[in-house]
């Protein structure tokens, strides 16, 4: 019934006049009369709010309906007050506030605060009172008109003085019998409620010596203590610790210390924004001064070096046998993930002290270790230095020598005890970059590590984190490695007893120790290295050719799903080595600035490419994948594989390597592979070659003149001129059906990137297709305009900007331009008005604009078209499409105005 009035209300109210004034207070005031019970008008004033608050209704309507609550205000207020006198109406009356905890002013709800404050002493034995009367303060201080923070005073300084001298009490009792009832439970979401609202005022006051009297006692109530903001403060911090170091477990044993954790990032972040927390460096300097500033951040450090042993506690893994189920341990380790956020946020205030009481900490815990003791205490510190890894300043820190070095890594487990290992390793691969910004440190320790982390490697348990550190090691510390590359040769030799899925990143380990070796010296390892690799996929497709996986003897040629899981393996350790050949970022070059290494790196690596053994070498390559694209190129996932190692093989001229490929044969198979089955993956593909057959000139000065770069070389407009054809076929054969766009999205949006892409480096191709193609290209980006995919719409959208762009700056192209234009120029500007008037997607309509922009400065005025003829020839455009179209529908025609107008 009450949902029922409300609608009607809904209905009646908008209007001048209103057909239903003070519908509130007469519906309330019947209520009353007729006898209803106080709790039912509550309900009926908390869905009033409700429902008009959700209702659907725009402009003047919801206006009265606002303005209809709002002379309401003040009776709700008053029932409220005056229902929390009697016990029973509570509940009631403080969901119904609730309810309208948006509506009502902060003069309103300041004088309830002291009264819902003093519920919760009387209710600390009534569970569902406390909850409701703790659930409207929550409400208060996160939907009200004071959750902006303000109220310090009336809400944060009285909560503060009660949570001091009534809260302490229920928090002792939890840590005492370790249960969390539901008082407890509610605390707890009230301290942290408090603590999102209050953090600036905390972190300001942290240590301020300013007096907070409590407001008057009741007759007969005890006095409270005159304590100060700053002991209000650590008060408050020292409970919610006490929450986020609960006994036991999160997830298992307790539900509530994760609910405390993004304070302290709040809070940190409060400390930065305060007057007297400084930054390390300045504290160094001696900038700071003052007593109170120095009071601040010696407590601001003690709370959170609790807090960081109070979390390196809880992140601790129970012993074996505890019976947690995979929920359960799915959970911990996301609530492990969250601390190890909270962890930076101390790191930032603890700075380096942090890290040394974290590496004493295993050190003490190492030495005072027994035989028979666990790792759990360990693990769960390695956790937390894994975790603060990207605050850390890698070049300043002093501790990490002593974490891999003989104090701690020579002393952690090499074998059993997965978890410790496991950590370990990502510890390794977090820090593998300190190695290289450590110029002192010795060869050996760094290829301790690497004997560590090698060792896991047939570890199926531990072979991804292994392998993961293993790749990042090298990769970080290439230079440093190239001289211990006999090391890696024998790592390649146990490639045997390594998981396949785990190979690819071995070996793309070894290749990038590999770069860092002179030109001719990377010769023989590379090869070492792929002709397995080449020799493996070349038997595959030899059976494949000569069996055809006929049921001749049982190997793994009769089997497709094997031989099809050996092509993808065998195809991902090759884009491995491809990646692992890549230059790592050396930093930003200059432009005129030249550099003579990298110069004769460069011409080096050019030399050694036509060596007759690498000739050999990059033609099997070759060869082999067309072969398997010619076999293989429809199955998905070696299909994804081969697009991976194209992309990782191919390269611009300055990131050549010895195995990098020529882009223009490897697109001819990408279009054969398209041709057979066409996709997303492999048309994205092809926009990458395309772009590396017209690389951007290098950034050098030679004779202090710039090389300009006049256009791409005649053998990529050439190959271009050949792919582009086959592209076409199969996309337009495959878009052409009804629906099929739609169906599609990816595919359109890929095909329009790939001609967006031809547009801008090789114009020239669209007007020399063959008769129709250039045509039936036109017709479907005209048709994909009114597509109500917004991605397919916009690639579509640059498409024909740029084709006509740049077909108007290039001098040759002005005739092909114009006959472009006459053909399709009002077409598209038909299509375009059509995207105006609702047939698009509101989102695309700067899209539109910028098409109709084009048109109007490029079409009809010869070359550059811009302004004149071009503007007139498209204006006359645009007044025949309305005109003709929207004669009989001037709503079309005004919404079309709106549109050009926004």
């Amino acid at each position: 019934m009450f949902v029922a009035l409300t609608t009607l209300a809904l209905k009646l109210v908008p209007g001048h006049p209103t057909r239903w004034p003070e519908w509130i207070m007469g519906c309330t005031m019947t209520f009353s009369d007729a006898g209803a019970p106080t709790e039912y008008i509550h309900d009926f004033l908390a869905i009033v709010a409700e429902e008009a608050g959700n209702a659907d209704l725009i402009g003047s309507s919801k206006l009265q309906i606002q303005q209809s609550l709002k002379d309401a205000i003040s009776m709700v207020v008053q029932a409220i007050r005056s229902s929390l006198q009697s016990t029973q109406q509570i509940p009631s009356a403080l969901k119904c506030f609730q309810s309208w905890m948006s509506i009502i002013p902060s003069s309103d709800i300041t004088p309830l605060i002291p009264l819902l404050i003093s519920l919760l002493t009387c209710a600390e034995s009534d569970s569902e009172s406390f909850e409701v009367a703790s659930d409207t303060l929550q409400e208060i201080m996160t939907k009200s008109a004071l959750s902006d923070g303000s109220g310090s005073r009336t809400l944060t300084e009285p909560l503060l003085i009660w949570i001091d001298s009534q809260g302490s009490r229920t928090v002792h009792n939890t840590l005492q019998s370790g249960n969390v009832d539901g008082i407890s439970h509610s605390l707890c979401k009230l301290l942290v409620a408090l603590g999102d609202h209050s953090t600036s005022y905390i972190a300001a006051n942290l240590a301020s010596p300013t007096p907070v009297v409590p407001a008057p006692q009741p007759p007969g109530a005890p006095l409270l203590p005159t304590k100060t903001r700053g002991e209000l403060s650590q008060s408050f911090l020292r409970l919610l610790l006490s929450y986020t170091g609960l006994r036991g477990h999160y997830g298992v044993d307790e539900e509530e210390s994760e609910m405390t954790l993004a304070f302290w990032y709040l809070f940190q972040e409060a400390l930065w924004s305060t007057d007297y927390y400084v930054e390390e460096e300045e504290e160094v300097n001696g900038s700071v001064t003052g007593d109170a500033s120095e009071d601040v951040q010696a407590v601001a450090k003690a709370v959170y070096s609790e807090l960081v042993q109070v979390l390196r506690r809880k992140v601790a893994f129970p012993e074996k046998g505890a019976g947690w189920s995979k929920d359960q341990v799915e959970k911990f380790q996301v609530y492990r993930r969250d601390v190890g956020d909270t962890l930076i946020n101390a790191y930032y205030v603890l700075r380096h002290d942090m890290l040394g009481y974290l590496v004493e900490d295993v050190i003490q815990r190492l030495n005072g270790r027994q035989e028979q003791d666990g790792w759990q205490e360990i693990e769960a510190t390695l956790h937390c230095i894994t975790s603060i890894q990207e605050a850390i300043d890698m070049e300043k820190t002093p501790h990490l020598p002593r974490v891999f070095g003989p104090e701690i890594l020579g002393r952690l487990p090499s074998t059993g005890t997965s978890r410790i290992r496991r950590t370990t390793l990502g510890l390794i691969g977090a820090y593998s970059s300190w190695f290289t910004s450590q110029p002192s440190i010795s060869s050996g320790l760094l290829m301790s590590v690497l004997t560590y982390v090698a060792s896991a490697l047939t570890d199926p348990i531990l072979c991804l984190q292994a392998a993961i550190a293993l790749r990042n090691l090298c990769d970080a510390n290439r230079k440093a490695l190239a001289p211990e590359i006999r090391a890696f040769g024998q790592l390649h030799a146990a490639l045997g007893s390594i998981p396949e899925s785990e190979k690819s990143k071995v070996v793309q380990s070894i290749a990038s120790v590999i770069q860092a070796l002179p030109a001719h010296e990377q010769i023989e390892p590379i090869t070492a290295i792929v002709d397995p690799i080449v020799r493996k996929l070349a038997e595959v497709l030899q059976s494949h050719n000569q069996n055809n996986f006929s049921d001749s003897s049982l190997t793994f040629v009769q089997l497709p799903d094997e031989a099809r899981m050996i092509i993808i393996n065998e195809v991902e350790t090759l884009s491995g080595v491809a990646k692992g050949l890549t230059r790592s970022t050396d930093g930003l070059v200059i432009l005129g600035e030249r550099d003579s290494e990298s110069q004769a790196s460069l011409e080096a690596m050019e030399r050694v490419r036509e060596d007759p053994r690498v000739l050999s070498l990059r033609k099997t390559i070759s060869d082999t994948l067309e072969a398997v694209v010619n076999i293989w190129s429809t199955d998905a996932g070696i299909s994804n594989a081969l697009s991976d190692l194209f992309k990782c093989i191919t390269c611009l001229p300055g990131d050549t390597t010895l195995i990098s490929l020529a882009p223009g044969p490897l697109l001819g198979l990408v279009c054969h592979a398209a041709r057979r089955q066409l996709t997303a993956s492999w048309l994205s593909l092809s926009v990458s070659l395309i772009s590396q057959l017209n690389p951007p000139p290098p950034l050098v000065l030679v004779d202090e003149a710039l090389n300009v770069k006049t256009g791409p070389a005649p053998e990529a407009v050439a190959l271009v001129g050949v792919a582009l054809p086959m592209l076409l076929e199969c996309s337009l054969n495959a878009m052409s059906p009804p629906g099929a766009m739609e169906a599609n999205p990816d595919i359109v949006q890929e095909f329009f990137v790939c001609m967006d892409r031809v547009a801008q480096d090789f114009t020239r191709s669209f007007y020399i297709l063959p008769p129709g193609a250039l045509d039936a290209l036109m017709n479907c980006t005209i048709t994909a305009l009114s597509l109500q995919e917004r991605y397919s719409l916009v690639q579509a959208s640059n498409f024909i900007c740029n084709l006509i762009q740049r077909s108007s700056v290039d001098t040759a192209l002005a005739v092909d331009k114009e006959h472009l234009i006459h053909l399709y120029g009002r077409r598209i500007m038909k299509a375009v008005l059509e995207g105006f008037a609702s047939v698009a997607p509101r989102s695309v309509v700067p899209n539109l604009i910028e098409i109709l922009g084009t048109l109007l400065s490029r079409a009809g005025g010869g070359l550059g078209g811009g302004g004149g003829a071009g503007g007139a020839v498209a204006a006359s455009w645009i007044r025949e499409i309305l005109l003709a179209v929207c004669l009989d529908d001037p709503v079309i025609r005004h919404q079309v105005f709106i549109s050009i107008d926004s």
